[in-house]
């Protein structure tokens, strides 16, 4: 079972309110969240309620302050947990919206999108094995996006602005 500790304070000081099941709200739990220890179980926490805003990826560890888990603040309003995933990858990309214009195909990491893809944008995708991560820059840096297996066919869709993405990689459970 799963378990992640938020704490009010860096270092895991102050606060704290353990949670071991999905959160469309912690509001009530906590004020703001500067430290988390994550136990058991991949999480996904979100700067917004209702999962939406910023997307934080987060395995087993230690957080001692939000810019360990690449926070653009100490802001979390809601998380969930994902079960471990150990089947195969594979996912395909396009450079224009609603699965159109240039497709390739992936089942692993990619840590710089042009180098392979010859694109700055992915318009849409097509999770269809496993859970994958995007992230805004090379070498899994920037904002993160958390996608699922299904059709994305805007960026939108997977809760970013631009089309942007410059890697990727499969979240993987290491036990």
């Amino acid at each position: 079972m799963g378990k992640i500790i938020f704490y009010e304070g860096r270092n895991f000081q102050g606060r704290h309110w353990e949670c071991s099941s999905d959160c469309m709200d912690t509001f009530r739990h906590f004020n703001c969240c500067n430290s988390i220890r994550v136990s058991g179980g991949q999480w996904v926490a979100y700067e917004k309620p209702h999962y939406m805003g910023y997307q934080y990826i987060l395995g087993p560890g230690e957080y001692p302050d939000y810019h360990c888990w690449m926070g653009f603040n100490n802001c979390v309003r809601s998380c969930q947990m994902f079960s471990p995933y150990r089947g195969s990858y594979r996912m395909r990309i396009f450079n224009r919206p609603d699965m159109m214009g240039h497709m390739m195909e992936f089942m692993d990491d990619c840590p710089n999108v042009y180098e392979r893809f010859h694109y700055r944008d992915i318009y849409s995708c097509n999770i269809m094995e496993g859970y994958w991560i995007f992230y805004e820059h090379p070498n899994y840096r920037g904002r993160q996006y958390f996608l699922r297996p299904g059709e994305y066919r805007a960026c939108g869709d997977w809760g970013c602005h631009n089309p942007m993405v410059g890697s990727f990689r499969r979240m993987r459970t290491l036990m």
